[in-house]
């Protein structure tokens, strides 16, 4: 995120897209209740009419994967009535005529005819965010998990910087990080073309710089994403696979290509706190203690690193993952031997300038939001207060895309998933809580009831829904949430695994899988 979550509160304006914030963020959707209750204006846009669209102020159910079209519409409004920031615009962005040249082809009736937003409900959405400032713009998975995630992103970007909503209090652009350490893990170099502090690998200077501190000569190529190693497995460059805290049998999409990628390992090892489906078939399975059993810190979606106190001793036999990897790395010829988690944390604040200020001792209770470049430094709240990282803010021309895959005669239906408020991610925690179990114990299908109609199918019967991929057999829920010919799975149940249906086309950059949509048909089960 820019901002903090606390800032939430006290903007004028928040738009929302591509989050079920309530069900996958009830905290932040907490700070949301509190800016509507001091005035702020809620515009929300989602292909499902969530809870949180029940609140806003103007909400809207646009056609899957058609987000750029949508934000080039407001953008296009925006600048035809005159309610962007010209002085912002000049003095702390660049390229704005090329970006203003493609944004001049998305009239409000064009994005009707991609979207399926009235133009009078585009035209509101545009006003309320141009023209309540500071606005913030808070987006998840929902914008990302696209063939065009990364445009979808610049599109938020385009947006933000279009009204000078960047570099502000209570503005922003603030991506909700869909678990506790994905913001930590990045800033530690979890990415395979940079180093921590996303220092990049193929920059020889940072090669040097932590072959220097780590006693070893290190590779410059750019490792292989999640994506690339399955394709690596298939065509046998790959041999090995280590996952940590992961669960990519349930979590990667097109299960049956993944379970042919896994069957040509030469060594699976997984490395996690229940036994996974992933973990079910490794070679080597590695019993890692949970966070309430270890010391450590976590980076959260808001930048915050905070301190992790264990409050009892790890159960049976487990160790805390920063033992579990220095045992194994000793064992294979380069030794780790950390008296603790506080020494590796000097060792990080040594090699990664956003954290060098930080401490254990001034992280206290509350933590410290990073850059901290100096011990003198109180953490930053919100980033590009008066210049952007680059110098200057820097407008992209965005042109609409299709989604890889969209329906037709044999897969007349699009499919999306998602979470649901009682589970977590792949289910692995939340399924074994009794109390959240109870809540939902298996998968379901969201269908419109005018879709149900057709189909004959009444809540709770069970259908089966097939892609290009795969098919499942799944529980119906006969719900407003979605629109006619949408149909909704969440990804917690293997049982109902929606990654059997799921696409692997991605997105060319950051390589992310296209999990938001795709084309499925659906028939009564015999």
């Amino acid at each position: 995120m820019t901002n903090s979550i606390a800032e939430i509160e006290d903007a004028a304006c928040i738009f929302v897209i591509g989050s079920n914030t309530t069900a996958c963020h009830p905290l932040i959707a907490r700070r949301i209740f509190r800016a509507k209750e001091k005035g702020a204006k809620l515009v929300v846009a989602d292909p499902r009419h969530i809870q949180l669209s029940r609140f806003a102020d103007i909400a809207v159910t646009q056609r899957l994967g058609s987000d750029v079209a949508l934000l080039n519409g407001m953008m296009h409004i925006i600048i035809k009535n005159g309610w962007h920031d010209t002085a912002y615009i000049e003095e702390r962005t660049e390229e704005f005529d090329g970006f203003k040249t493609a944004i001049d082809n998305y009239a409000p009736d064009k994005v009707e005819a991609i979207t399926g937003i009235a133009q009078a409900d585009l035209e509101k959405m545009a006003e309320l965010y141009a023209t309540n400032s500071p606005a913030a713009l808070l987006y998840a998975m929902g914008i990302t998990q696209h063939t065009t995630g990364v445009d979808n992103v610049k599109s938020c970007c385009n947006l933000a910087m279009l009204c000078g909503n960047v570099g502000v209090r209570s503005g922003g652009v603030n991506p909700l990080r869909g678990q506790n350490n994905v913001q930590g893990a990045c800033d530690m170099g979890g990415l395979p073309n940079v180093f921590p502090a996303y220092q990049p690998v193929a920059v020889e200077a940072n090669n040097e710089k932590f072959a220097k501190a780590w006693g070893k000569e290190l590779p410059d190529q750019i490792g292989y994403t999640i994506t690339d190693m399955i394709q690596a497995m298939i065509d046998g460059k790959l041999k090995a696979l280590f996952v940590i805290g992961e669960n990519p049998k349930m979590s990667d999409p097109d299960q049956n290509h993944l379970e042919k990628a896994l069957e040509k390992l030469d060594l699976l090892i997984c490395q996690d706190i229940f036994l996974t489906e992933t973990a079910e078939r490794a070679d080597v399975v590695f019993a890692a203690a949970s966070v309430a059993e270890k010391d450590g810190t976590f980076t959260n979606t808001e930048r915050r690193c905070m301190k992790v106190n264990k409050a009892i001793d790890p159960v049976g036999d487990a160790l805390s993952d920063w033992e579990i990897i220095s045992k194994l790395s000793t064992a294979m010829g380069y030794e780790m031997n950390y008296e603790g988690p506080e020494e590796i944390f000097k060792e990080i604040t040594t090699v990664t300038p956003s954290y060098a200020g930080m401490t254990y001792e001034r992280l206290g209770l509350d933590g410290l939001q990073w850059p901290c470049p100096n011990t003198e430094h109180p953490g930053t709240q919100f980033l590009h207060k008066d210049q952007f990282t680059r110098g200057k803010g820097l407008f992209h021309a965005i042109e609409y895309l299709d989604p890889a895959e969209m329906p037709d005669d044999e897969y007349p239906y699009f499919l999306t998933t998602g979470r649901m408020f009682a589970h977590y991610h792949t289910g692995t925690m939340s399924r074994v809580s009794p109390h959240l179990d109870i809540e939902q114990k298996t998968g379901y299908v969201e269908i419109h009831p005018e879709d149900a109609d057709k189909l004959a199918v009444i809540d709770g019967d069970t259908v089966n829904l097939a892609t290009r991929r795969g098919e499942i057999q799944v529980p119906a829920r006969i719900s407003n949430l979605v629109k006619p010919g949408l149909l909704f799975v969440p990804f917690h149940f293997a049982e109902n695994a929606a990654n059997i249906l799921t696409n692997s086309a991605f997105d060319p950059i950051a390589k992310i899988p296209e999990y938001k949509v795709c084309a499925v048909k659906i028939e009564k089960a015999a």
